[in-house]
């Protein structure tokens, strides 16, 4: 566990790909209604959000003791309530485009969580 900033810079590159989910979702479904099933299924997002706090909670956790700067996991904690929090909103219906944005939102919040965790330990 040293200080090279692996775990966050990993972190990072999963918020990324977790966004890049969220838009390719948004494409496929417009171009191709079918594919909606397999990326708008429920248990690819339960999954998603499991693994995001697993590591937001080593990650930030460890830099918070590592540098002692509780901002980082404080913002990465609120991007991960709002992913939670999205999932609760169900796909489609009145709330679909509504789960999209706010988990685009906790993404991105969380991703700077992560990044300012990063730039902190270094």
């Amino acid at each position: 566990m040293g200080k090279d900033g692996l775990w966050d810079r990993i972190a990072v590159m999963i918020s990324g790909l977790c966004l890049v989910h969220c838009i390719s979702t948004i494409l496929f479904v417009a171009l191709l209604s079918s594919a909606g099933g397999v990326f708008l299924d429920p248990l690819v997002h339960e999954i998603g959000i499991g693994i995001a706090i697993a590591l937001g909670m080593f990650t930030l956790g460890r830099g918070v003791l590592d540098h002692g700067y509780v901002m980082p996991a404080a913002l990465g904690g609120l991007g991960l309530g709002m992913m939670m929090g999205a999932i609760t909103l169900g796909h489609g219906g009145d709330h679909g485009g509504a789960e999209v944005i706010y988990t685009m939102l906790g993404v991105g919040v969380l991703a700077l969580g992560h990044d300012l965790n990063y730039r902190a330990t270094h």
